[in-house]
């Protein structure tokens, strides 16, 4: 059995301390480049300032681009009819009587499928798991998400529920979940509230271990009722994460079209709207952006990684122990768990349907913000992954081509470096040159030309407030008009939210781990909901 398990805190060499320190030691020397590079040569300094802009709005246009092309394949998807498309999968033949939307790669797959000695799993034989983790969350947070699995257009009685939950969130959390479980349970194939128990050994407090917790449990239950593992999907749920209806067929039928699903993670697009509306200026932001980036990597599938909600076959998740119990961001660290555990033979496949999850929105404003900088801290900490990765790839026995490994590797690398310094970068590294040689010509236009340049790039922007739009749900009754006015304003906090969360929680989370002061558990972001009484 290959070891995919990270290493515990105290059982880290030095060199792998080594490899933690990396990511924040390079964030933090590109931060003072310009002033280093200034002092030594501003015309050096300029040139680095202005090249280094370039290359990022050039690269933004891209995203811009991609982003457009990701939200129309998005909704194109979201009108397919997936049932009627599995019918066809499952018989192997287009049903020329029925008159619906049917994309050409559909008869691609039907004929590719008819074609090849690859035995392919049958639609009719798939079962869904959703498996939704909570803590401490309230009864106008879970039940929606219970009822969105239950009002999918897939038979929820090829569907199991379970509920994940912690003993430490106290008897309260007990009662709703078991109050949730026998209200709706018999509507689905099977339904089962699973209790993580506080304290367990060797598991870091967080969603990992719960959910590792209750895989372990549906097992005894599968195999109870012999299904093969991999007829069985299991997706991960928040108790804020609401499935698009369409969101379980479509899953059946991309594992289904799939010549090898058990290398194979799927990822649907997380979108952050479920309360969008009610949560403040400063969050809405965040959270569009954060949508519009998932967005864009459903069309860069080299990026792409398991994030929040996402789904793998029961016998992957057997191949790898389940998700890790020693980190805080399972979800990402999950595909490079399977990554190791097969060898390098393992993709994320898009799901190009929404699983819509909350903004961040806590019991009141000052807890709000902070409760935005906590997740953010939360998800950077994925810059973890790099020494693990460095430490599995290079220094543990494998056949992974090394090339594949090392592209693998920058991008990670890149993307968490990225993350923390491109914000600061591109706001004030314009102004140090002329600090150090204010006599320098090119130092005194260089603000100005930046400035130039980042106005040509607003208009990639454009696209962003399209999106921000285009997904918005229905605004509540309980605001006026002017609340869309304000949808539209808040953009200008872009600049702020970049700086005060993203960057900033990117280089809060590298700089812990500079100096080893790791996150020891996983911080539950709180979920508050507002009422029609705006309560």
């Amino acid at each position: 059995m290959v070891d995919i398990e990270i290493p515990y805190e105290n059982e880290r060499s030095k060199r792998y301390r080594f490899f933690e320190i990396l990511p924040g030691a390079v964030s933090w020397f590109f931060l003072a480049l310009p002033l280093i590079l200034s002092f030594i040569n501003v015309s050096v300094a300029v040139f680095f300032i202005v090249g280094y802009l370039l290359i990022y709005v050039a690269r933004s246009a891209g995203v811009d681009i991609r982003a457009l092309q990701g939200y129309r394949i998005m909704k194109t998807h979201q009108h397919l009819d997936w049932n009627q498309l599995l019918k066809e999968l499952e018989s192997g033949d287009i049903n020329e009587t029925i008159d619906i939307e049917r994309p050409k790669w559909h008869a691609d797959n039907l004929n590719e499928r008819r074609k090849s000695t690859i035995v392919f799993r049958k639609p009719s034989g798939i079962i869904h798991i959703a498996m939704i983790a909570t803590y401490n969350e309230s009864m106008a947070v879970l039940e929606p998400t219970v009822l969105s699995v239950l009002n999918s257009d897939y038979d929820p009685k090829k569907i199991i529920l379970v509920i994940a939950y912690e003993e430490r969130g106290g008897p309260q959390t007990e009662e709703l979940v078991t109050e949730l479980i026998k209200k709706y349970g018999s509507k689905f194939k099977y339904a089962q509230a699973i209790k993580h128990p506080a304290n367990i050994p060797g598991e870091m407090i967080g969603k990992g271990a719960n959910i590792t917790f209750a895989g372990r449990e549906i097992e005894k239950y599968i195999k109870n009722q012999k299904i093969d593992p991999l007829d069985v999907i299991v997706t991960t749920l928040d108790a804020d994460n609401k499935p698009h209806k369409k969101y379980f067929s479509a899953l059946t039928y991309v594992y289904c079209i799939c010549p090898d699903p058990v290398h194979v993670s799927f990822q649907p697009v997380p979108v952050y709207t479920n309360n969008i509306w009610d949560a403040p200026a400063p969050m809405r932001v965040v959270a569009t952006g954060n949508t519009v980036w998932n967005i864009v990597l459903t069309l860069r599938p080299h990026m792409l990684r398991n994030f929040s909600s996402h789904a793998q076959s029961l016998q992957t998740l057997l191949d790898t122990n389940f998700w890790s119990v020693r980190t805080i961001v399972e979800d990402g660290h999950q595909f490079w768990r399977t990554y190791f555990r097969y060898d390098g033979k393992h993709e994320v496949y898009p799901i190009y349907i929404p699983v819509y999850q909350d903004a961040v929105l806590a019991s009141t404003y000052w807890k709000t913000l902070k409760a935005q900088f906590i997740q953010l801290r939360r998800w950077t900490w994925g810059a973890s992954d790099i020494a693990y990765v460095i430490d599995k790839g290079f220094y543990h026995k494998n056949s992974i081509p090394k090339k594949k490994l090392w592209n693998k590797l920058l991008r990670l690398f890149e993307s968490h470096v990225t993350w923390a310094v491109a914000p600061p970068l591109l706001l004030f590294s314009g102004f140090v040159p002329v600090l150090f040689n204010p006599q320098s010509y090119g130092a005194i236009v260089l603000p100005h030309i930046i400035s130039r340049v980042q106005e040509i790039a607003l208009v990639g922007a454009l696209a962003t407030l399209f999106i921000c739009f285009k997904t918005l749900p229905p605004k509540p009754k309980r605001y006026k008009a002017n609340r869309s006015i304000f949808m539209v304003l808040q953009w200008v906090l872009m600049p702020v939210t970049t700086l005060a969360y993203s960057s900033s929680a990117a280089l809060y989370s590298q700089t812990r781990l500079m100096f080893g002061r790791y996150i020891g558990k996983f911080d539950v972001t709180e979920k508050a909901v507002i009422q029609d009484t705006k309560k």
